[in-house]
């Protein structure tokens, strides 16, 4: 059966992170047996979200495969859910991708939204072994934003309480954020991480012009501070793509079907001097 012919499979995939705790994840195989993107969610987010959905399938149509996974705290993953936790979400990224690779997977490209945009930074900038990565509206000031969700004066209150309780806007209870959690946020810089990720790593960042939580001049910082960096400004895009997917997916796709492609060309570009010295010896032997 042709490769255009066959139809992606879905399948639900279990990896215990080092903590012990169940990561729980979809799998979409399309494509090369090989080639595979893992894609993070955001805050308060997960694998589910109509933006991940949307990137999986639109990978899926560009043959190429996916996994998207809930951080431990989220979704249907197991452990508690904490405001920071930045670095830990780095520690489970990695357990994934060390999952596939033990499965002889290539990680084309780790892809990240808003939260998942600043971990798959954070990633490149500590473990240097993917050449690809895309940050979707990720936030470069982590000390800018807090004020809106913990309310004035968070600080004095958290230092005194030990912690904050975050409610809806139907007033019940939606997460609790301790001290220690706030801390591992404050001390995450962005910037620092940035500065040492590799040249040789290719960085997209996609932003949307109208993102209501996290400004556009976001975008503009990583560019000048990523050595191998692309900017994609999506006009009139809010913070969740709600009326721009299609031009998100197409963005993503395309960044990453380009290095897919080139890898190919490689591959073959290797291949065929090696045929021809096969032929040749093939040659000689008969002669």
């Amino acid at each position: 059966m042709s490769l255009a012919a066959q139809k992606p499979s879905v399948q639900r995939i279990i990896i215990s992170n080092k903590h012990g705790e169940k990561l729980v994840g979809t799998l979409h195989e399309s494509g090369t047996p090989t080639d595979i993107v893992i894609l993070c969610h955001g805050f308060r987010c997960s694998k589910d979200t109509n933006l991940i959905l949307n990137l999986a399938v639109a990978l899926e149509n560009a043959q190429i495969s996916s996994f998207r996974f809930d951080f431990s705290g989220n979704g249907e993953s197991e452990g508690s859910f904490q405001y920071g936790n930045y670095w830990t979400e780095v520690d489970d990224l990695h357990v994934v991708v060390e999952h596939f690779r033990e499965s002889n997977r290539v990680i084309r490209a780790i892809v990240g939204h808003s939260k998942g945009g600043d971990v798959v930074l954070l990633y490149a900038s500590k473990y240097h072994d993917i050449r690809t990565v895309v940050n979707i509206s990720g936030r470069y000031d982590l000390k800018v934003g807090i004020e809106e969700r913990l309310g004035k004066d968070y600080l004095e209150r958290i230092r005194k309480e030990g912690f904050i309780d975050v409610k809806k806007r139907s007033g019940s209870f939606d997460y609790r954020v301790t001290e220690e959690s706030l801390m591992d946020r404050l001390g995450t810089s962005m910037h620092e991480a940035c500065l040492q990720i590799d040249k040789e790593c290719r960085v997209l960042t996609v932003h949307g012009s109208l993102d209501e939580i996290i400004p556009v001049q976001d975008a503009h910082e990583f560019g000048k501070i990523i050595p191998n960096h692309k900017l994609h400004i999506i006009e009139e895009a809010d913070h969740s793509y709600n009326n721009h997917q299609d031009e998100l997916s197409f963005a993503v796709t395309s960044f990453i079907k380009e290095i897919v492609d080139l890898s190919k060309d490689f591959l073959l570009m290797v291949s065929i001097p090696d045929l021809m010295k096969l032929h040749l010896v093939s040659y000689l032997l008969v002669e």
